[in-house]
Formats: C-alpha cells, structure tokens, sequence
C-alpha cells in the first residue's frame, strides 16, 4: 500500500485548476442560495459509483465506505452537515447532478475539458493515472495489447481516451462495463485480456483480492480528481473546497490518506 502514498498531491494542482474551472468566486451571482440550500435541509447528498474502490464502495456489511466517503463525511461534520450518499448511474452522473437529486459528484471524478465546460469544479485533490491491468503476463506492453479484448468503464474519461488512442483503435474489441469491478471480474473468468481503469482503483484491486496481475509500465496519461458540482453553485463548491484546504492544514486529510494508501 506504501506505493499508493506518491498519488497523492492534495491541492498541489493550482495550474490544474485554473484551466479547469475559469469561472472565478467573483462572477458568482449574490443570488447564489446553493450553500444556504443545503444548510437548510441539513444535509449534503453525494452522489457516487458505489462500486469504485477505494474511493466509494460498499463493504461486506454493504455500508458505503471509501477514502473519498471519509472526507465528505468530515467535512459535513465540520459544516454541520449529515452526508447522504447516494449511489448513481456514472453514465448519467451529470443528469443526476443538473436535476437536483444530487449536491456534487464526488468519487475519483477525473478532470478533463468536457467535465470543466459542463461543471463546477472543486480544486484538484488527487493524482491518478490511467493504466492497463492484464493477468497474462505475455501481455507487457502497450504494442502487446493490439488485436485484445480491452475492457473499461462506461462513460468514464478513461473510456474517451482508449477509444481515442492508438491502443483503442488497434484492439480486437473495448467492452463497457457499468463498472471497473465487473470488467476485472470478466479480466478474472478470461473473458477479456486487459482493462484500462484508474491505477488507484487497480492497484487497491489488485492488493486486497490477492491477484498476481500486472500493471503496465505504459500508461495514456496522468490525471487529477476533483468534485464536480453544478455550475451555478459557486457558494457550496467554496465551502467545501475551503473546509478541504483547512483539513489539510490542520493534518485530518493526510491521517485519512494514511488510514486508505498507507504510509
């Protein structure tokens, strides 16, 4: 788990942010109730892949737990607020967000320009990169994979990569799975060669079900996460982003980081 501590860079991403979310605190409207709204109702409702370990997932009891869980959970505590999660459909997950069922998105939400343009997002919190998990270990590089079943997860930003890449174009076939445990499951029964997934999530995978796979050396790219809220709601996304900041000033961010990646 040691070698999860690197990925972490908590708010390190400054550059990051301000080619992600150009719209400024300042050009917020007055009228902007979006914190005053969820004050009101007393609670904040997360919405999430509940199958997405370590970042938000259901354990053997089927509670909702994961890295991204604790720190909501923290700063709800800190903004006198009951966190809700509410598990939805990735695919939809902006849908969902623009509707109102949900208050952000927050679970391992990868950064590119569509998610900037289409949310407000919240400062950089997380380095991840985008990797290839294989159990056949003939299967060592990026060349290896051309002619292979390569699974992924439906409407993820690692889906808009492999389907964009060289990699993608040269495989047998991408499969979409809901999800990135269905398509390591199917890795597992054979039924594909290779799925391209968050290193996070594959490695967390990898440790915890006790798998000799391998991750490539050879990724498609590095990215950050961060949380996406809707892109009117410039209150609750500074609340929230500045309870972030303080818990990592004070250490609370780093003791969960230690508590899920190790030290």
């Amino acid at each position: 788990m040691k070698k999860f501590t690197a990925l972490l860079a908590a708010f390190a991403c400054a550059a990051v942010l301000s080619a992600c979310n150009e719209k400024k605190s300042e050009n917020t409207s007055t009228t902007d109730e979006s914190l005053n709204k969820v004050k009101a109702a007393g609670e904040f409702v997360l919405g999430l892949d509940d199958s997405f370990p370590p970042m938000g997932f259901r354990d053997k009891d089927n509670n909702i737990v994961g890295f991204d869980i604790d720190l909501a959970t923290e700063v709800c505590a800190r903004l006198g607020l009951k966190l809700k999660t509410q598990p939805i459909s990735w695919d939809a997950k902006e849908q969902e967000l623009n509707t109102g069922k949900i208050d952000c998105i927050w679970n391992g939400l990868s950064v590119d320009s569509a998610r900037a343009a289409a949310m407000n997002l919240s400062d950089p919190y997380l380095k991840n990169r985008m990797i290839f998990t294989v159990k056949d270990k003939s299967l060592s590089n990026l060349e290896s994979l051309k002619g292979k079943k390569i699974a992924v997860q439906n409407g993820s930003t690692a889906q808009k990569q492999l389907d964009a890449s060289d990699v993608g174009k040269a495989a047998k076939e991408i499969v979409p799975f809901d999800d990135n445990q269905t398509a390591l499951m199917d890795l597992d029964k054979g039924g594909v060669d290779a799925v391209f997934l968050d290193e996070i999530v594959a490695k967390y995978w990898i440790v915890t079900n006790a798998k000799d796979y391998v991750v490539l050396e050879e990724g498609l790219s590095d990215e950050v996460y961060a949380i996406g809220f809707r892109k009117k709601d410039q209150a609750l996304r500074d609340a929230v982003n500045s309870t972030l900041s303080a818990m990592k000033a004070d250490g609370k961010f780093d003791e969960i980081s230690a508590k899920w990646f190790g030290k």
